[in-house]
């Protein structure tokens, strides 16, 4: 486990942190079609939090994308980054998230984090952020649609809806399992819209979240429980 310092530079306050996100965000790549679904290597990324000792633990999960066997796995502690404010959540969780990729043994191939990427109030979600800062192909999977709008999906597996910002679609409503509530998929950096669908269903067998976030998850909040035992 790796213990994480604070960039000395890191954003103090929300206006800082909002520059930074202005400066990045042009960096996003989103005209490329990244790896495709069921090569190679997809990782998970998933972080918890214990707000009383203002700590953060973080996990990737590396997973063979055609077996989903893990193949690595790391994680990370650090002091909480930066304080909550809706729409800069990544500046909490970056640093920490960062540690635990760079520790893995392997090349993590595509990164899957449990959040938003374009689909979010700036269009710069921590997939988005990650992605730039690390070069990675990045995608976000998040559990509900934020502030934005959508209709409901048909009922079958794999059918979608557009989530829309206005008229803008900043991702697509995605039904994993029959029946079951949709998950919310946006393009992190240098992977198409369509695909990162595609590798979200690839990842959701039997579940409705991603193999790679349930695993990261559980990682975490192991790591979490192990270096502030109660």
């Amino acid at each position: 486990m790796t213990t994480v310092r604070i960039p000395e530079d890191w954003p103090a306050t929300e206006e800082q942190a909002r520059a930074v996100q202005d400066a990045l965000r042009a960096r996003v790549i989103l005209d490329e079609p990244g790896p495709p679904p069921r090569t190679g290597r997809v990782t998970g990324v998933d972080v918890a939090y214990d707000d009383e000792r203002d700590v953060v633990a973080a996990a990737a999960v590396v997973l063979d994308a055609s077996s989903l066997d893990v193949v690595a796995e790391a994680t990370a502690v650090g002091r909480v980054s930066f304080p909550y404010v809706p729409g800069l959540l990544a500046f909490r969780e970056i640093p920490t998230v960062l540690a635990a990729l760079e520790a893995l043994p392997c090349p993590p191939g595509l990164v899957v984090c449990d959040g938003y990427g374009l689909a979010h109030p700036r269009r710069f979600g921590l997939a988005s952020h990650l992605g730039v800062l690390t070069g990675l192909p990045t995608i976000g999977v998040a559990k509900n649609p934020f502030t934005f709008t959508y209709d409901d999906p048909d009922t079958p597996r794999g059918s979608t809806a557009p989530l829309f910002a206005g008229s803008e679609e900043v991702g697509r409503a995605l039904r994993t399992r029959d029946g079951v509530k949709p998950v919310f998929v946006s393009v992190g950096h240098r992977v198409t819209l369509d695909d990162a669908c595609a590798h979200t269903l690839a990842l959701t067998p039997a579940y409705r979240l991603p193999e790679t976030t349930r695993r990261a998850d559980a990682l975490c909040r192991r790591a979490l429980r192990e270096t502030h035992p109660g």
